[in-house]
C-alpha cells in the first residue's frame, strides 16, 4: 500500500538528511537550537522567580495590618516572614511543575512557532541544493512564511490538544489497556500534525494554499507521519526530550523537504526565479554539460 511506501520514503529521509547536514554546509544551522534551549532556560528561569518574588511580595503586602485587627492578627504578623517565604516557595514550585507539564505536551509546537523563521530558510535552502531552484529575498514573502508556519503550528496544537481531551475521557472507561491504547494513538497524531508543519514549509514554495496543504498532508499520511515520527519520538524522551528535540527538527526539516521532493519532484516547480547550474548527489546535468563531459573524454 502506499501509505506503508509513504511511511518508509519518509523515515528513509532521515539518512540523506544527515549526510546533506554535515557535507553540505547545513551544520551552522545546528547553532540556533542552542541559542533556542539557552533563551528558553533563561526565560522560564527569569519567570518563574519574577512570578514566585511577586507573590511573596504580595503576601507580604497582605500581612501588613494592625495586631488587634482580629484574632491571630498579632501572630501572623509576627510570621508574616516566614509566610510569604512559604508562599513564595510554593508559588515557584508549582508554576516550575506547571510549565515542565505545559511544554511537554505543547514545546514541539513551541519550538516550531519560535524557529519557523530557521526552519523556513533551512527548508529553502536544502532545495536549492536538490533541485537548483532558489528563490530571490522577499520580506513581505519570509513574513508570510513564518505567519503561516506559526499559525499551523497553533492549528495542529489544539486539533492536537482536542483528541488529548477526547483519549482521556476515554481512558476512563478503559483505565490501563485505554490509557496505553490512547498514549499509543496520541503519538502517532503528534507524529501526523509534526510532519506536516515540517512538510509544510516546502508547500508553501509551491504556493498551495492552506486548504491545499491539508488535502496534499491527507493523501500522503505515510510520509508524513514518516517524517514527524522522529520528532515525536525525541519528544517522548524523558528530561532531555525539549532540549534535544530542537536539534531534530534541523534534520526533520531537512528530511521533510527531500521526502517532498522524492515525491513530487520540485525541480518542476514553476514559483522558482532561478535555476543553478550546479545541483548535487544523483541528478542529472544538462545535456550540454553532459555532452561536453562526453567529447572531453573522447579527446583524452
Amino acid at each position: 500500500m502506499d501509505i506503508f511506501k509513504n511511511f518508509g520514503k519518509g523515515i528513509g529521509a532521515y539518512g540523506k538528511a544527515l549526510s546533506m547536514l554535515f557535507t553540505k554546509q547545513l551544520w551552522c544551522f545546528l547553532l540556533f537550537p542552542i541559542a533556542f534551549n539557552i533563551i528558553m532556560m533563561a526565560a522560564s528561569w527569569l519567570g518563574v522567580v519574577s512570578l514566585s518574588d511577586a507573590a511573596e511580595a504580595w503576601a507580604k503586602g497582605a500581612l501588613k495590618f494592625n495586631d488587634d485587627s482580629f484574632f491571630l492578627a498579632e501572630y501572623l504578623q509576627s510570621s508574616s516572614g516566614f509566610i510569604s517565604s512559604a508562599v513564595g516557595w510554593a508559588v515557584w514550585f508549582v508554576s516550575k511543575v506547571l510549565f515542565f507539564v505545559f511544554y511537554g505536551l505543547f514545546g514541539g509546537y513551541i519550538i516550531i512557532m519560535l524557529m519557523s523563521p530557521v526552519f523556513a530558510v533551512l527548508s529553502e535552502k536544502t532545495e536549492e541544493m536538490l533541485t537548483g531552484n532558489k528563490y530571490p529575498f522577499n520580506g513581505d514573502q519570509m513574513m508570510r512564511d513564518v505567519v503561516r508556519g506559526v499559525l499551523i503550528a497553533f492549528r495542529n496544537m489544539f486539533i492536537e490538544f482536542g483528541y488529548m481531551i477526547v483519549i482521556f475521557i476515554f481512558s476512563f472507561f478503559i483505565p490501563v489497556l485505554g490509557g496505553i491504547i490512547g498514549t499509543i494513538i496520541l503519538f502517532f497524531i503528534a507524529a501526523y500534525f509534526y510532519g506536516f508543519a515540517f512538510i509544510d514549509y516546502t508547500n508553501e514554495r509551491r504556493r498551495m494554499t492552506l486548504k491545499q496543504s491539508v488535502q496534499f498532508m491527507r493523501a500522503n499520511k505515510g510520509l508524513v507521519i514518516g517524517n514527524g515520527l522522529i520528532f515525536a519520538l525525541a519528544m517522548f524522551i524523558p528530561l532531555c526530550g525539549n532540549l534535544i528535540a530542537g536539534f531534530v527538527a534541523i534534520v526533520s526539516v531537512i528530511a521533510a523537504t527531500i521526502a517532498t521532493h522524492e515525491l513530487v519532484d520540485l525541480s518542476n516547480n514553476p514559483y522558482a526565479k532561478h535555476k543553478k547550474e550546479e545541483i548535487i548527489e544523483d541528478i542529472a546535468l544538462p545535456e550540454d554539460d553532459n555532452q561536453k563531459l562526453i567529447d572531453d573524454g573522447e579527446e583524452d
